[in-house]
């Protein structure tokens, strides 16, 4: 097999060459840590390399297979860890010069789950944002994280190193965060599938500081993979009171038990008031078509509750990071100046102010779980915009701003708040040949049938043929 095949493949297919012997976890982990010591030059998805540890972890999934024994779930396949995830005794930075150097002294939950379900981890990715606060992939840490389709193209929000590594061939599963599109925005820029679970399928610690937005996913090529490495990371955890009491389900064993005809289907273009650039627009419109050639029935829609957005989020984004306002006078040069604009703006934010939004923001994820009453799923753009330079906040022909990136990110947070599992997938390309991503959302705790909506759009149009140039 060439060796870059390996980057390439799936969960159920290195899991196939390793229980018949014609590859071994240690010969994929070796395969691995070359690539992406060949291909980082190039996109700087990896903020550092774990071989000492990868290698150990495929020395025992190698015993496992050669021994006869029962392989855990994902006995021998790599994993990546996004660099905001305690990793014991690895060093994590969580992208800001204010903890650079920190080297935790336990895993979290979600990565604490994949090591025991037999990941092998390769290494941290970048959180190319400073702790995650905007869609763009720089950060003044780690510096750019680039497009694999373009070099110095936006990789999108603060899991896209872990979406470059995903479209790159850095192995099958990368854990990637989303706090207001953080999984999905990587995806739709990188050209991979990115699913955002319902809040507390994936326990998340430490609890997030943006008032419980944050969800735990993955970042992979394929959706079947994505469900094994949800279904790895899912479940209750003590240290996440949000966490969801309810176990996995097999996930990637019920992808194709259920079918999309006569199926309820919201198309919104605009959520009744988002800018989306026209060539975004069209592709996702051919998109929609294939749910209706599949049988579901698809209805045109502008939801009333999606105009209450913009307020809100342009409130809440800034007040929840807020509190580091305190690290301003030692670090403030080595922040990113957006963050610190953004910090400051919300310096004047009174508890009645906070409080009373709170409550306008609970009103409007009502309102969307009673519109989602209506529908198994709504689709829409996952992002207004293709790739554009990552040394930037908005496209250069976009309303420009110090620190408001959201313009052209509002189909990510509505359902950051609502907790609905909703994902990017990919749907074609521009005619610059920059990706773009469908998403989908479903009613609140049916990740299920997200996925498998998912996976019937994959097997309509195939995608993970596609290969970005600078992976070659």
């Amino acid at each position: 097999m060439d060796i870059d095949e390996i980057g390439y493949l799936g969960v159920t297919e290195l899991g196939t060459l390793y229980r018949s012997r014609q590859l071994s976890p240690v010969e994929v982990a070796r395969a691995l840590l070359d690539r992406i010591e060949r291909i980082e030059p190039r996109v700087n998805a990896m903020m550092r390399l774990t071989p000492e540890l990868a290698m150990a972890a495929a020395r025992r999934s190698e015993a496992v297979f050669l021994q006869g024994e029962a392989p855990r779930l994902l006995e021998g396949i790599p994993v990546t860890i996004k660099d905001l995830q305690h990793t014991k005794g690895v060093q994590t930075d969580f992208g800001t010069a204010i903890l650079q150097g920190t080297v935790p002294d336990v895993d979290t939950p979600c990565v604490s789950r994949l090591l025991d379900a037999g990941g092998m981890m390769l290494g941290k990715t970048t959180s190319a944002a400073e702790w995650g606060w905007k869609g763009v992939s720089h950060a003044p840490i780690s510096g750019i994280t680039h497009n694999p389709w373009g070099r110095g193209l936006n990789a999108g929000a603060s899991s896209s190193g872990a979406g470059v590594a995903a479209a790159c061939g850095y192995g099958p599963l990368h854990q990637g965060g989303d706090g207001a599109g953080s999984i999905r925005m990587p995806a739709h820029f990188s050209g991979v599938y990115g699913l955002k679970p319902t809040h507390g399928r994936v326990p998340n610690w430490p609890v997030s500081n943006n008032d419980l937005a944050t969800h735990i996913g993955p970042l992979t090529r394929r959706v079947e993979d994505a469900a094994l490495m949800t279904q790895a990371m899912a479940g209750p955890h003590p240290w996440d009171f949000t966490s969801l009491e309810a176990p996995p389900q097999d996930y990637a064993g019920q992808l194709r038990a259920a079918s999309l005809k006569g199926k309820r289907i919201a198309y919104t273009r605009d959520l009744g008031h988002a800018r989306v650039d026209p060539e975004i627009a069209e592709v996702v419109e051919r998109a929609v078509r294939a749910f209706e050639e599949m049988g579901a029935h698809v209805e045109e829609v502008t939801p009333a509750w999606g105009p209450l957005g913009p307020e809100l989020v342009r409130f809440f984004w800034p007040a929840t990071f807020s509190g580091r306002i305190d690290s301003l006078p030692e670090f403030e040069s080595r922040m990113d100046p957006g963050f610190v604009a953004m910090i400051r703006s919300a310096a004047g934010f009174t508890v009645p102010q906070f409080m009373q939004m709170r409550l306008r923001r609970f009103d409007y994820i009502q309102q969307i779980h009673d519109f989602m009453e209506g529908y198994d799923f709504l689709l829409s753009p996952a992002v207004s915009v293709a790739a554009f330079p990552a040394d930037r906040l908005q496209p250069a022909h976009w309303p420009q701003h110090e620190w408001d990136w959201l313009m052209w990110a509002e189909f990510s947070y509505p359902f950051n708040w609502s907790g609905s599992p909703a994902a990017s997938l990919p749907c074609g390309f521009t005619p610059a040949g920059l990706p773009v991503g469908l998403q989908i959302v479903g009613r609140r705790f049916d990740d299920l049938g997200v996925l498998q909506a998912s996976a019937a759009f994959e097997e309509a149009r195939p995608w993970a043929q596609h290969r970005p140039p600078l992976a070659q």
